[in-house]
């Protein structure tokens, strides 16, 4: 049967993933394929968005009121201040300087921000500047650190130009959560799962180690067409055979060919731009509680100014647009099924897409870094390690984490209190 609510499946070329000639090298006329193939054929060069702080090309971020280049973050805010005549200010949010929240009905081909663009691999990742102080030359190691102090005239200095190897994104979300709260927060999370912990842990547990982290991600808007196809079944009639403890259920449904069609937008899509933290392996790491901590509010990142992460650790960004775009398809094919659910509710046996394509019309990639409280225990197994983690959203506080676990502990507990339920989930998170 089919669907009568729906056109008829997709045809045509395979995934748009494939990267496909252009049309001219084939002999075709682009006026006469289908819109959905020429719009991914003929889709235009990247575009180019400039957010580089001209007024802080130098390395130095003065304070408004008397020219000091003292200048920290406020604890707790999104406030700058200044160490020697108190002033405070508020960075320009990069949602309003370079209007990322709009025109995403009109997106088409490629704009990429100038933290974004592709890491040169012949840079350097010692950047040096003169102060314009003393004329002393200042060197800042963008491998481990984004601030450095003249040795000379104290002036403070900030990597705030983006420089061509990649490591100065376009924003910056600033923390909120204070240490102490962070501290509160891993302490809870613990003391909550405490009972099953490994003994090696809890003697060792120390949360005042965790560590403010400034984490790369791509903040990605996008206009897109999504296709699906697959069967749908209608139960029509259920019933059981068999006696005893040898009873069957079985069940009959029409079946139905299901199509649909869907067109969206999507505004600031988070993908994490290290390698290192988008190898999920949990045989080795944790990694992937850093996803269980968003959303974050992107919407209030402010232009990129290094003084946001003194005394902050922070990680380069080591993937470029293209390395990142076949996550950008699978994430967006997962909003693609979400916005087509609501249509499918009639098959009670549910869908089973078969098919799947999405067409990106348009995208907008932004660099951003992120605020993430880190906290960190390696776990000694025979010959090899378990690296577990435990991460607070900087702005919202969302605590998740795994905790090594005694394993006899959680069967015990499963086998006499029947908290099989409780077991089981501490059992995966731990593994």
């Amino acid at each position: 049967m089919s669907d009568a609510n729906a056109p008829p499946p997709f045809t045509g070329p395979g995934s748009p993933r494939d990267v496909p000639p252009r049309p001219g090298d084939l002999g075709l006329d682009p006026q006469r394929l289908p819109p959905r193939i020429r719009d991914e054929l003929l889709k235009p060069d990247p575009v180019a968005l400039d957010t580089a702080s001209a007024e802080l090309k130098d390395g130095v971020n003065r304070c408004p009121k008397c020219g000091a280049t003292d200048i920290r973050h406020k604890t707790g805010s999104d406030l700058l201040i200044c160490a020697y005549c108190r002033t405070e200010w508020q960075a320009e949010r990069v949602e309003e300087q370079f209007g990322f929240g709009e025109g995403l009905d009109t997106l088409a081909g490629t704009t990429i921000a100038s933290g974004a663009r592709d890491i040169a691999a012949d840079a350097q990742a010692l950047q040096t500047f003169k102060c314009s102080g003393c004329a002393a030359e200042v060197t800042i190691n963008t491998e481990s650190t984004m601030t450095a102090r003249c040795h000379w005239c104290r002036h403070e200095f900030g990597l705030n130009e983006q420089v061509a190897n990649g490591a100065v994104p376009d924003a910056v979300l600033p923390f909120r959560i204070t240490k102490d709260d962070a501290v509160a927060r891993i302490r809870q999370f613990v003391g909550k799962r405490s009972l099953f912990a490994l003994k090696a842990f809890k003697e060792e547990f120390t949360p005042e180690n965790v560590i403010p982290v400034y984490l790369p991600y791509m903040i990605v808007d996008s206009r897109v067409s999504a296709d699906v196809a697959g069967r749908g079944e209608v139960e029509t009639r259920r019933y059981t055979r068999g006696e005893g403890n040898n009873k069957t259920t079985y069940y009959d449904a029409d079946v139905y060919q299901v199509a649909r069609h869907v067109d969206f937008t999507v505004d600031d899509l988070p993908l994490e731009s290290s390698r290192k933290r988008g190898n999920l392996d949990t045989a080795v790491n944790t990694n992937n509680i850093i996803n269980t901590i968003q959303p974050f509010d992107t919407k209030n990142a402010v232009k990129w100014n290094a003084s946001y992460l003194r005394n902050c650790s922070s990680e380069k960004r080591d993937l470029d647009v293209a390395d990142l775009e076949p996550r950008l398809e699978d994430a967006l094919l997962s909003v693609a099924r979400s916005q087509v659910e609501g249509s499918v509710g009639r098959y009670d046996r549910g869908v089973r897409w078969e098919q799947e394509r999405v067409a990106v019309h348009g995208t907008r990639w932004v660099a951003m870094s992120l605020p993430v409280w880190l906290y960190s225990y390696q776990q000694r197994r025979g010959s090899g390690s378990m690296l577990h983690y435990i991460a607070v959203n900087g702005r919202t506080g969302e605590t998740m984490g795994s905790v090594p676990v005694q394993h006899w502990k959680l069967l015990l507990a499963a086998l006499t209190t029947g908290t099989f339920v409780e077991g089981l989930v501490l059992w995966i998170l731990a593994s």
